[in-house]
């Protein structure tokens, strides 16, 4: 019999040394008996994490060798509003490791206990949400999204009170860093000028040492939010909470609350159960960046020799990316449609098909799935201008020979549809985690049809999830 050797993490951390304004300094709190539900040992390896995982290192009851758990203090523009003091509420920063490919990378538990920051908060988190963010960040990695990872989920033993008792877990969580923007916005409004240059002296030495100063940086910062929102769009992923405080300096998706992929396409989709005026539906998430990044540059301008004298070069960068995710949406829609050099005239050809899918109902991903099956027309309600539509394609794929292949790997046959969510957390709940194995198995590979084709299939009117909640 071969005997498990202790799981073995190999922190370097870098946070813990920055001024203490910036978190607080604290444990997990103990749960009453934690056993481990899901491992994610690819990404384990990639940490250069060794031995065999530990649930009650992964639940927070024991801290492994060179943790230096802290909650990090930060600020947020929620629905438009700002709230001055915000962080971690119910997660803490293990620590960071540096993985194979010489990437710093944050390790976090999230559920694990109130913190300064957790106002009137518990600080737990529920099974459904922990599983649910496991699933959906996974799912986006495999899709080419840049994304928060799941490196484990815990279940606690213990009730959680929502509206009712559930069960308890907690989410281990792996990203470049959970640096927000609403990390600047804290010490900004502070006027804590200090803190907010080290904060920036971390962040670009972690994500754009190239950077010779912040305009740079935010720059960087532009670039990457441009390029996530347009494959956002590309899957029809619906983020649902694009605050400030969930909106990264890394360019990954993080914060996996009220969350969706559409099923039906229509622009102005909205599952969250808390954005009442589709602030953050479909179609506004490509607007409301803008907005975000102009508050990221409100809070660097302090931090350059004379503030006044750059507003005009921090608005002309932050102006400039509407023209950036227009063209980062040109390229992920024209990949979908099998063109890899697009023209500025393909925007209406595009914009056509997605037209006929919003007047006649049709499922997002697999109308463009199916465009070259025989079959295609099967998806749209009015086959007759559908069939217009695909001689104009076909005439634009004249010069595209690579067109079949681009396709494949650009439209999925598989996404994390809502209500194989519901249905896999209900069923967790209940004890059976066979869904959860199913459908990671299944998202893994989403450009690969699934053995169990049902994963496919979209939601009966009486399988309809229409909201979606805050990961609580």
């Amino acid at each position: 019999m071969t005997q498990s050797s202790p799981m073995q993490i190999p922190f370097d951390n870098s946070y813990a040394r920055l001024p203490a304004a910036l978190f607080t300094r604290q444990p997990p709190a103990p749960v009453s008996a934690p056993s481990l539900l899901a491992w994610n040992a690819p990404l384990a390896a990639d940490l250069g994490i060794t031995g065999t995982p530990d649930a009650q290192v992964l639940a927070g009851n024991t801290l492994p060798d060179g943790a230096e758990p802290l909650a990090q203090a930060y600020a947020g523009h929620q629905f438009g509003g700002f709230s001055p003091s915000l962080g971690d509420g119910r997660a803490l920063l293990l620590g960071e490791v540096i993985d194979r490919t010489g990437q710093r990378r944050d390790i976090q538990l999230k559920g694990s206990g109130r913190t300064p920051y957790s106002r009137n908060g518990d600080g737990r988190a529920a099974l459904g949400p922990v599983l649910r963010e496991f699933i959906v960040s996974e799912a986006m990695h495999a899709l080419g999204i840049p994304t928060t990872r799941a490196l484990a989920a815990t279940l606690t033993g213990d009730r959680i009170q929502r509206e009712v008792a559930l069960p308890g877990a907690v989410l281990t969580r792996v990203a470049s860093s959970h640096l927000r923007v609403g990390h600047f916005e804290y010490f900004a409004a502070r006027d804590d000028r200090a803190s907010l240059r080290a904060l920036y002296d971390h962040a670009v030495d972690r994500h754009d040492p190239a950077a010779r100063d912040p305009l740079q940086f935010l720059q960087g910062v532009i670039n990457r939010q441009a390029d996530l929102v347009a494959k956002w769009l590309g899957v029809g992923f619906i983020h649902g909470v694009m605050n400030t405080d969930n909106t990264s300096i890394s360019g990954e998706t993080i914060d996996y609350g009220p969350c969706a992929f559409m099923d039906t396409y229509h622009p102005d989709t909205v599952y969250s159960s808390i954005d009442q005026h589709g602030r953050y539906a479909y179609s506004n998430q490509a607007p409301v960046l803008p907005w975000n990044m102009a508050k990221l540059a409100s809070a660097l301008l302090p931090l350059m020799p004379d503030p006044d004298a750059a507003i005009p070069d921090f608005t002309a960068a932050v102006h400039a990316m509407p023209d950036l995710i227009d063209a980062a949406w040109l390229r992920v829609f024209a990949a979908k449609l099998g063109i890899s050099s697009p023209r500025p005239e393909d925007r209406g050809l595009i914009s056509d098909l997605l037209s006929l899918m919003q007047s006649g109902g049709s499922d997002f991903t697999n109308s463009f799935r199916a465009l070259p099956d025989n079959d295609a027309r099967d998806h749209f309600a009015d086959r007759e201008a559908f069939l217009d539509w695909t001689a104009r394609w076909h005439d634009r794929l004249a010069t595209e020979p690579e067109a079949p292949a681009l396709m494949a790997r650009s439209n999925p046959a598989v996404i994390p549809r809502n209500h194989r969510i519901e249905q896999m957390i209900q069923s967790a709940q209940s004890g059976d985690m066979a869904p959860f194995e199913t459908l990671r198995r299944a998202l893994a590979t989403p450009y690969t049809t699934p053995a169990d084709t049902g994963l496919t299939t979209p939601p009966t009117a009486q399988e309809q999830v229409t909201a979606t909640f805050c990961g609580t």
